[in-house]
């Protein structure tokens, strides 16, 4: 299982990217879509919105359950990865590049120092 060094991890199986001084990518880790199992559909509607850390920014939606996406850092909701909405399985296939979620504007981006690093990340899944 991957644990990318560049990316911060949160309890709730959220990474995040920092990709310049300001914006992030935000995703579902490697560990959280194999626990969902196939990835069927990506619900997010606050596209424009800001939001806290820990609310609640979409949910995805797999064979048999569904689950809620928890913001990593508060932010404004900048973009939706557009090709989520017909490939949900990017999601299963490569949650860390092509499966991405949401951009964010970051808030605050010393936010991002109070979240787990990989091995922080690593030991909490075992």
């Amino acid at each position: 299982m991957a644990f990318p060094a560049e990316l911060k991890y949160t309890k709730d199986h959220e990474w995040i990217k920092v990709i310049d001084g300001n914006t992030a990518l935000v995703g579902i880790t490697e560990f959280a879509q194999s626990e969902l199992g196939d990835i069927v559909y990506v619900d997010i509607n606050t596209i424009g919105n800001d939001l806290q850390a820990e609310e609640v920014f979409g949910t995805v939606e797999a064979v048999k359950t569904v689950s809620d996406l928890f913001l990593p850092v508060a932010g404004k909701i900048l973009e939706i990865n557009p090709d989520l909405e017909n490939q949900p399985e990017l999601v299963n296939t490569d949650p860390y590049e092509k499966g991405w979620m949401i951009k964010l504007a970051l808030a605050n981006p010393a936010d991002i120092d109070g979240l787990m690093d990989a091995a922080a990340y690593q030991a909490l899944v075992g």
